[in-house]
């Protein structure tokens, strides 16, 4: 692990919260869902449409499991865009904002290794590498690829059935800016900003049709088939599919107008009737238990949905229920332990320099023992989020050569935590 990596861990940690990258690097009790996803999921993204739910209390690791998924499907092969729902601009009911989000918030594998921010408009750097792919048979970053390379990539892009003509021609447009007679970069800048915000939709259609040729922007009538236009894109770019992390963690639904909330549930069943047939697309919805058994406001109040998808089962989640339920998880002290001591490794590669002081194996099971004795059972604050922050407390500690009692440091974690 690159020690850049393993501080960004640490450093997230040291906070009670999952770190955009590395959750794989310490991650446990997931391994046989995990095991499934891939050999029953990524393995048939390519031939059909995918959807799953997720239901989880809050702090039961919704966030944790998102973003361990998110590394899973970049390791095969998938594209990943993150799509947090709410009532104000990205409600279900409204799927044209949706998919603008989605476009928003993709990314590819090279794109998420390398950077350690996020760009105003990634979907820029999926039709670079696009390009790249389509016209030499790799991915890259290049930023300037010859006519000849461009016609190939083109006549490969004209020839896919599943890609909506417009979607065609803006994506035509965008690699024509990575032209040796491309004009002046300021212009190249304005042209490629201009077509992204046509996939977000933003902009006048008078506008797109003068300088692009198109007859149509994303809107409520049509998100739906430019979605599919972009699961086709993405398998034409070498990609296995599209995995889109939906998750709806202010609970939208429970504050939506009964207009609103009939709208976003046809939305919901109309995608759920049509997955099977969006190859390359694997959606997750992560939601609490409330969206499915609530009577004022969950799919219980909507036969056909309720039907479509079910309820949380009481048991351990596996790979092809519909619904994974994180609050059967079980975690024992043990899984804690491991875990533990894979964090006290990352802390290790990020501070090598106090690799020899750290406690031992034996040690770090000591301390969690002793934190997970002491931590009161039925309290508001998870025990993970208290197990991660303690430890990275207690592994100053031995750098900085003062070793303070568990019970201190559980204190102070607790204390931190309640605030935020």
């Amino acid at each position: 692990m690159q020690r850049q990596i393993a501080t960004q861990i640490v450093e997230s940690l040291r906070k009670g919260i999952p770190p955009v990258r590395g959750v794989d690097k310490y991650s446990v009790g997931h391994e046989k869902l995990i095991e499934g996803i891939k050999k029953y999921h990524f393995n048939g993204i390519t031939e059909r449409g995918i959807i799953r739910f997720i239901s989880g209390s809050w702090g039961t690791g919704k966030t944790h499991f998102f973003r361990l998924l998110r590394e899973i499907a970049f390791q095969n092969e998938c594209l990943v865009s993150n799509v947090q729902l709410n009532a104000d601009d990205t409600a279900l009911n409204k799927f044209e904002r949706v998919f603008y989000s989605i476009i928003r918030s993709i990314s590819t594998p090279d794109y998420f290794s390398e950077n350690t921010f996020y760009e105003n408009a990634p979907f820029g750097r999926v039709l670079q590498e696009s390009l790249a792919y389509l016209a030499t048979g790799k991915r890259s970053s290049s930023n300037i690829f010859s006519y000849e390379e461009y016609v190939k990539a083109r006549e490969l892009l004209m020839l896919e059935r599943s890609i909506d003509i417009d979607f065609k021609k803006m994506v035509q447009k965008y690699w024509e800016t990575f032209l040796p007679e491309a004009p002046d970069i300021a212009l190249q800048e304005q042209n490629r900003s201009e077509i992204l915000q046509w996939f977000s939709g933003e902009g006048s259609l008078a506008m797109y049709r003068r300088r692009f040729e198109v007859n149509k922007i994303v809107s409520k009538e049509n998100a739906k088939i430019i979605l599919q236009s972009l699961a086709g894109f993405v398998r034409l770019s070498g990609y296995k599919g599209l995995v889109i992390l939906f998750d709806e963690a202010e609970q939208a639904y429970s504050i939506m107008r009964k207009s609103s909330l009939r709208d976003a549930h046809n939305n919901l069943l109309s995608l759920i009737n049509n997955i099977e047939s969006l190859n390359g697309l694997f959606l997750v919805y992560a939601t609490t238990p409330d969206f499915f058994v609530d009577a004022k406001h969950g799919i219980i109040i909507y036969g056909a949905l309720q039907g479509r998808i079910g309820k949380p089962e009481q048991r351990k989640p596996r790979a092809l229920d519909s619904i994974w339920n994180l609050d059967e998880v079980d975690t024992d002290l043990s899984n804690y332990q491991t875990a533990a001591e894979k964090i006290c490794n990352i802390y290790a590669t990020a501070y090598p320099e106090a690799a020899a002081e750290l406690p031992s194996e034996p040690e770090i099971d000591i301390f969690v023992k002793d934190l997970f004795d002491i931590h009161p059972t039925y309290s508001s604050v998870r025990f993970w989020r208290v197990l991660v922050t303690a430890l990275i407390a207690h592994l100053d500690d031995y750098q900085d050569g003062e070793i303070r009692t568990v019970e201190t440091i559980h204190g102070d974690v607790m204390d931190r935590l309640r605030e935020d």
